[in-house]
């Protein structure tokens, strides 16, 4: 496990997630596809041209979850039970096939559960940068973590 516990986070802390990923078009149209979303914006070359952005954009949810994901091995990876909430996405600005994504999160608040003494729920915000370091997406999501076990090594 790579994630941390609850008592790992503290507010304040700010975390740049080193992994980045390139998106491929073969990831937009396959998203798209998978979740039904035959936005032309995303699958049609001919009409994107058109457009204001003159190119086809990737799917802001695949956007979102790649955000996410990119957060995994430095975060949630075996310490969560789950995301309870996601608030206040916005996307900035448009992410184009070949951009490469790179993460960032900061803890905001944080507070014990008060049905389970194992868990405490934390406040994050989580920032997606394409290669030339402007903001395409910008979330809060409210998660679960399970704290420290006490017979864990520190």
């Amino acid at each position: 496990m790579t994630g941390k516990f609850y008592e790992d986070l503290d507010i304040g802390a700010h975390y740049r997630h080193s992994t980045g990923r390139t998106v491929s078009e073969a990831d937009n149209v396959l998203f798209s596809a998978l979740t039904m979303n035959p936005q032309a914006l995303h699958l049609n070359a001919d009409y994107a041209e058109k457009t204001q952005f003159g190119q086809r954009i990737v799917n802001g949810i695949f956007t979102f979850g790649l955000v996410v994901g990119l957060s995994v091995a430095d975060l949630t990876d075996g310490t969560i039970v789950a995301n309870l909430s996601y608030e206040k996405v916005n996307h900035p600005k448009p992410v184009f096939h070949g951009d490469t994504i790179y993460a960032e999160t900061d803890v905001l608040d944080k507070r014990e559960s008060r049905s389970n003494p194992a868990t405490g729920i934390v406040r994050l915000k989580q920032i997606g940068r394409n290669q030339q370091g402007e903001i395409v997406i910008e979330l809060e999501r409210s998660v679960l973590f399970l704290k420290r076990p006490a017979d864990a090594a520190l």
